[in-house]
Formats: C-alpha cells, sequence, structure tokens
C-alpha cells in the first residue's frame, strides 16, 4: 500500500482536520478578548499539522504490513485465502478477517454443493444410459427374431419395450426441471378420481398381460395441485405396484379425507419391502433388496416422485410387510398445513 494511496483513503479525516483547524484559527483570529497575533496562530497551525502528518505516518506504517499482505494475496490469487491472512491488530482489521473468513466458507460450501450436483448428475446419467440401452437391445432381438413370431405378438413386445424406453426418458425430463419447478408449474383444482382412472387406462395393457386385478375405489375427491406432475408422481408409483407384483395380483387404488388432509393410496400384494429398506426407499438411486432382485431398477422413480410431492406441498409416505403387501400414501394436506409439511 502506497502513501498516496493510503492519504486517498483517509481524505475524509485530512478534510475534516482542515476544517477544524480553520474554525479554531478563525475564531482565536476573531475573538476581540483574545491577543494572539497572526505569526502565533500560524505556528499552532504548524504545529498541529506536524503532530497529525505524525499520527497519520504512524498508522501508516502500522498498518502497511497488513494492507501489503492482502494486496499480494488478491494479485497472485494464492489458494488458501484464509489460511494466509495477515494477523489482525486493529478491531477493523479484525472484522475484515472474520467477512473474509465467513465469504471463504459460503464459497467453499457453495463449490462443495456443485461438485456434489455434478457427481449426482454424472450417476444419475451413466445409470440411465445403461438403463434405457436394454429395452433398445430387447427391442433389435425382438424384430431378429420377428419371423419365428405372429405380428401382433411383435408389436405388443415392441410397444413394451418402447414404454419402457419413454419411462425412463420422462424420468431424466422430470429430473432436469427439478431446479426450474418454480418456473414450471400451475396450481389448479382437479378431480383426483379421474386423474387416477386416465393413469391407469394407461398401464392396462400390463395389467392384462400380467393378470394384475384393479380395484378402484369410486370418489370425487378434489385436490390443488399441478396436474402434470401429479400425473408423473402417481404414475412412477404405480409403475412400481406393477413392477413388483406378481402374475394374478392385486392392486387397489383408494381415496381418504378428514380433518387435516386429503389421501390417496395405491396397495399392492407384490413381493413387498425390507424393513431395513423402508427408510431409504427415497433416497436417489437406492433400489434396496427388491430393486436388486430386478435389474431393471434405476432407483430413480420414488425419489424424484417424493422430491415433487414435496415441492407441490403434498408428502408420500410408504408402509409394508416384506412377502405381503406395500402400501403407498399420498397425503394432500390442506392449505393451512402446507408449510409444516414442507418442513418434514
Amino acid at each position: 500500500m502506497k502513501m498516496k494511496e493510503y492519504l486517498i483513503d483517509k481524505r475524509y479525516l485530512v478534510l475534516f482536520y482542515i476544517i477544524l483547524m480553520s474554525f479554531i484559527s478563525a475564531v482565536i483570529y476573531l475573538d476581540p478578548t483574545v491577543k494572539v497575533n497572526v505569526n502565533n496562530i500560524l505556528y499552532i497551525n504548524f504545529v498541529s499539522l506536524v503532530f497529525f502528518l505524525l499520527y497519520l505516518t504512524g498508522i501508516y506504517l502500522f498498518q502497511k504490513r497488513y494492507y501489503n499482505i492482502i494486496t499480494d494475496i488478491i494479485n497472485n490469487q494464492e489458494e488458501g485465502i484464509i489460511h494466509s491472512l495477515p494477523e489482525p491488530k486493529t478491531y477493523e482489521q479484525n472484522l475484515y478477517n472474520q467477512l473474509l473468513r465467513e465469504i471463504s466458507n459460503e464459497k467453499d460450501i457453495q463449490i462443495q454443493q456443485l461438485h456434489e450436483e455434478k457427481r449426482e448428475n454424472l450417476e444419475f446419467t451413466t445409470t440411465w444410459v445403461h438403463e434405457i440401452k436394454t429395452p433398445i437391445a430387447v427391442s433389435r432381438l425382438i424384430m431378429e427374431n420377428s419371423l419365428e413370431k405372429n405380428l401382433d405378438e411383435v408389436l405388443d413386445n415392441l410397444e413394451d419395450e418402447l414404454d419402457k424406453i419413454d419411462n425412463y426418458v420422462e424420468q431424466s425430463l422430470y429430473y432436469s426441471r427439478l431446479d426450474s419447478f418454480s418456473k414450471d408449474y400451475f396450481i389448479t383444482e382437479i378431480d383426483l378420481g379421474k386423474v387416477v382412472k386416465e393413469i391407469v387406462k394407461k398401464h392396462a395393457k400390463t395389467f392384462i398381460n400380467k393378470k394384475i386385478r384393479i380395484e378402484i375405489e369410486d370418489s370425487n375427491l378434489n385436490v390443488s395441485t399441478d396436474k402434470k406432475w401429479l400425473t408423473f408422481i402417481i404414475n412412477q408409483i404405480l409403475s412400481n405396484s406393477l413392477k413388483y407384483t406378481s402374475e394374478c395380483g392385486r392392486i387397489k387404488i383408494c381415496f381418504e379425507k378428514d380433518e387435516k388432509e386429503k389421501k390417496l393410496i395405491i396397495e399392492d400384494n407384490g413381493i413387498g419391502i425390507k424393513s431395513e429398506d423402508i427408510r431409504r426407499v427415497f433416497d436417489k438411486g437406492f433400489t434396496g433388496h427388491t430393486g436388486r432382485q430386478d435389474y431393471k431398477s434405476t432407483g430413480m422413480g420414488l425419489y424424484l416422485a417424493k422430491k415433487l410431492a414435496r415441492k407441490l406441498g403434498h408428502d408420500i409416505t410408504i408402509n409394508s410387510v416384506y412377502g405381503e403387501y406395500t402400501k403407498v400414501t399420498i397425503h394432500f394436506p390442506k392449505l393451512i398445513d402446507y408449510f409444516n409439511v414442507t418442513k418434514r
């Protein structure tokens, strides 16, 4: 830090000194009761100026090393800037150091979050690519062996694989929109029963092929939500139920309502979830014992469903007994309870 820069930094102090000494000199000179000639006034100003310059010089020398080290750190862009900070000698310098540490810690947290997001995105992309290759490879095998089968069977099998590809693409699309969710939703009042029937109809072929019985309770339950995002959430849950329910099984969909919330319950009598896995089923990429039995499981469906539900102000819970049933409940709290849901 150069003396010129230091004086510019202290320009308000210098200006204050000039105004103060001018005022004192004027009072002494103009006061008729005080007999002081001009030479004495000039002498007082000269001595005061010397002491003021000595003060400025002393403070400059005292703080010069601190500011020089800070300047070197900035110019050289050194790593580990916090560990290179000089020892503060004044309260002001101590505040600067604390501020720099806070900024550095905040930056480190942000960088760590970016690294974590990049790692998670890479993991998801890698998994997604591997998973989507499976139905593509199966489709090619179906076409290669199409001469040995009738056309309807080939088309049915190809349609199944295309549905799987469509589901993986949809997961990827919604995953990419998680961070921009606030720009892409519209809350309206919808008929929950009607939405559920539309989704079940989409999976009609799977129900028929696996001979799974579907029971849908009649309901005129209306909820406030975004239809597109809720459709994706229910579709992920129903797809899981169909995947892990064996042939001739049963899936039951019902609706409940009480003073605090409305509920959509999807229950199947499939293989269930082990007790040690139940708390982790919503973790990103977690497949658990059930998922590992099925090589097609990515562990992203329930993660995305939970994440999107919370953003909509809803919630999802799971109850299951391994080997007996799995019950997934989507909670639609009343408006006064939305804040409490999103805090959980």
